[in-house]
């Protein structure tokens, strides 16, 4: 690149960075797309819809049942956002709240009441209930002509399954029709064209996908156990104020600041370069969260903020391995070249690893963590653009128009190798000692209180009290003067706050609250705020997050693991290395839960989305490690081992604490201005980084000693031979 080419990117750059921006905090036309304001967000951000559901019929419904309609409906939901929430209140009503919706009867209309769904045939006999169909989507097909048609693709149950092929057996020499019949209607009356034996059937004839996707939804939510009746639905506000966002946003904005002084001061030209390309980071993700419409929620924000702190990680690996070049004599432009390349493989091997374990969760995670992953997903793919992209067209546009002094860019320093694998047996000691106490403090919660952690009511469900006020308070005001008195009194720091729009009434969720302490409650509210006892109801919710959920989560976690370890195995080509990897991941993940469990930190919906950040964390930064170990013994050939495990860390030190100290940065003035929920998020998360940076450091490369050496029958001072590239 000439300097005329140095001069035109960067001014193109600029230009670029300014009309992407605008954009994105000022949207294009009268609906403002594109900008910040017009992400979708979630009901603690923006609030929804709430439509409570009642059983049907005189008989309480069995709890199998009433979860089992709870999980399918949950499932219907996710249609509208990963965010929407379906959990039980009282004995038999079901509560669904979808965020970013304003329209409750058009919800409704699309929704449809959940009633009763079969299949019969032309003499009336019901050849299938609705709980036979296991899936309906909507999808194409191509007809005899060879054109896509709209088609509705149904999965039976095992023993729908074998109702089907014997109704279907039946009909198909005359071609008789199976009437579908939804809440006395029929919805749809296809005809039998052939026997169905395998359990999976086509409904053609539909005039457009929209079609399509209408039958599939009536046959998904009538093939619910429990015939449902809509009782009640509100449009609820905001369960955070304004001000709270605003001091994220703000706490977001400091963050960044401090980390682009950061990189500046400690890395000059190319610090300047890193900062340019981390505000077009933020710009891509705002950019890109609308062209997705991915639903953000405040953990969200918390999450994408502490995303721009790793951020900076390729480029901290990409800036020491320029330095080091140039202390190796070489000129700077060539050490720019070199510098990204010797860097590809650890920033493409740390991300595509993460990027595994994010399209795992998001394909069979639900709620938070199908939201969560796809956060994750986009912001590694734009992280990586940006790092190795973007930074690379600055830089070598800086070194275009003139900025080619070394002193620039600085020189690596002769660092003598730290010998920590020589307090291996101190490290492995520390961690043990760290993982059985928190058992330990688990253990003993669970005597003192019958809980191991401090489950909130996202995991244990709770009490919703429902108050009318005299008065249309603001969700500021209910902040600061109800909810500590409502704290105070249930000694529950995790209180939740809706607010039903266009009425006095607020909803406020809590841990479950006994006869007295709701006496004690509306005894408060009638006193300081002159509430009509009569206008407070309560009721007895449950989790938010399902033990389905749950199960899905924990399965997700575990394939995402497994994938993530065959990964490392295939590019390493040692599979002590995945080995140690996972190892020190689990070992981050049990050090924060003990963290938790010591604490008494509350273990809600952020818990989730706590652990799995602490899980790409950790991955990332052992594999940056590993690469510089497996660099250098293809490099040096003939080595001990042990001097060339701790060079390897050595070299990889300062990565280590700068992208670690960095990320701390953003948690840290997240935690000190955030909201309650985000101190929640942030505390934690500021123990997983430090954590995961002492595994990476101390415990991921001297484990992976021992497996070499102990496997491998092997000495601790064996040399191994490999050739030199």
């Amino acid at each position: 690149m000439n300097k005329k080419k140095g001069i035109f990117t960067l001014i193109a750059f600029i230009v670029i960075l300014a009309g992407l921006g605008y954009v994105s905090i000022f949207g294009v036309g009268e609906n403002k797309s594109g900008s910040a304001s017009s992400v979708k967000q979630g009901l603690d951000l923006a609030g929804g819809v709430s439509i409570t559901y009642q059983v049907v019929g005189d008989e309480a419904p069995s709890a199998a049942d009433m979860n089992d309609t709870i999980y399918k409906l949950q499932k219907r939901v996710e249609n509208y956002s990963t965010e929407a929430q379906v959990y039980q209140e009282g004995s038999d009503r079901i509560n669904i709240e979808i965020p970013g919706v304003s329209d409750a009867n058009a919800v409704l209309e699309e929704l449809g009441k959940p009633g009763s769904l079969s299949f019969q045939d032309s003499q009336g006999n019901v050849v299938l209930e609705g709980t036979d169909v296991a899936d309906a989507q909507a999808g194409y097909q191509k007809n005899s002509l060879g054109n896509q048609e709209a088609v509705v693709q149904l999965t039976l149950t095992e023993e729908g399954k074998v109702k089907f092929a014997e109704a279907t057996k039946k009909a198909a020499p005359t071609r008789d029709i199976i009437y579908i019949i939804y809440d006395g209607s029929v919805v749809s009356a296809p005809a039998v064209q052939s026997e169905i034996t395998d359990g999976s059937a086509v409904i053609t004839g539909m005039g457009t996908f929209e079609e399509a996707e209408t039958l599939a939804s009536t046959i998904r939510i009538g093939g619910l156990k429990l015939e449902l009746e809509e009782l009640r639905s509100n449009v609820v506000g905001a369960q955070l104020g304004s001000a709270a966002i605003r001091t994220s946003l703000m706490a977001g904005a400091i963050g960044m600041a401090i980390v682009m002084v950061f990189m500046i001061a400690v890395y000059w030209i190319p610090g300047v370069a890193s900062s340019l390309a981390l505000c077009m980071y933020v710009v891509l993700m705002i950019l890109l969260l609308n062209g997705f419409e991915i639903t953000l929620t405040l953990p969200g924000i918390a999450g994408i903020i502490l995303s721009i702190g790793m951020a900076v990680d390729a480029n901290v690996i990409i800036f020491a391995r320029i330095r080091e070049e140039i202390a190796t004599g070489k000129t700077v432009k060539s050490s720019i070249k070199i510098g990204f390349q010797k860097a590809l493989s650890a920033i493409l091997d740390g991300n595509i690893t993460t990027l595994i374990a994010a399209a795992v969760l998001g394909f069979m995670g639900s709620g938070t963590v199908k939201g969560f992953a796809q956060t994750l997903a986009l912001g590694i793919v734009v992280s990586m653009f940006t790092a190795l992209v973007i930074t690379r067209l600055i830089l070598n546009a800086f070194y275009a128009v003139g900025m080619q002094n070394e002193k620039l860019y600085g020189r690596a320093k002769e660092k003598k190798p730290v010998n920590f694998l020589s307090k291996k047996a101190v490290f492995f000691t520390i961690s043990i000692v760290l993982i059985v106490a928190g058992f330990v403090f688990m253990g003993v919660n669970k005597g003192r209180t019958g809980q191991s952690l401090n489950y909130s009511l996202e995991f244990i469900g709770g009490t919703s009290t429902n108050v009318t006020f005299n008065e249309n308070m603001s969700i500021e005001d209910i902040d600061a003067n109800v909810v500590p008195m409502i704290e105070k009194i249930t000694g529950d720091g995790n209180v939740q706050t809706q607010k039903v729009q266009g009425t006095n009434e607020v909803i406020f969720k809590t841990r479950t609250l006994d006869v007295t302490e709701r006496e004690e409650l509306n005894n408060t509210l009638a006193e300081s705020f002159g509430v009509d006892q009569e206008k407070i109801t309560a009721e007895t919710i449950s989790s938010t997050i399902s033990g389905e959920m749950r199960r899905e989560a924990v399965v997700a976690v575990v394939i995402a693991t497994v994938c993530m370890l065959i990964y490392i195995w295939f590019r390493f080509k040692d599979i002590r290395f995945g080995a140690s990897a996972v190892a020190a991941l689990i070992h981050d993940v049990l050090v924060v839960l003990a963290f938790y469990a010591a604490v008494r930190v509350s273990v809600g919906s952020t818990f989730i989305a706590c652990m799995l950040t602490i899980v790409g964390y950790s991955i990332n930064a052992t594999i940056v490690i590993f690469d510089r170990i497996r660099e250098n013994i293809n490099l040096e050939g003939k080595s001990e081992l042990n001097g060339l495990v701790n060079k390897s860390i050595t070299q990889t030190l300062s990565r280590s604490i700068f992208t670690s100290l960095t990320t701390f940065i953003m948690v840290a003035v997240l935690y000190i201005m955030g909201v309650s929920s985000i101190r929640e998020f942030a505390l934690p998360l500021m123990v997983g980084i430090v954590c995961g940076t002492y595994s990476s450091v101390c415990i991921t490369g001297a484990l992976w000693f021992v497996l070499r050496t102990r496997i491998a029958g092997k000495s601790k001072n064996t040399a191994v031979k490999v050739k030199s590239r």
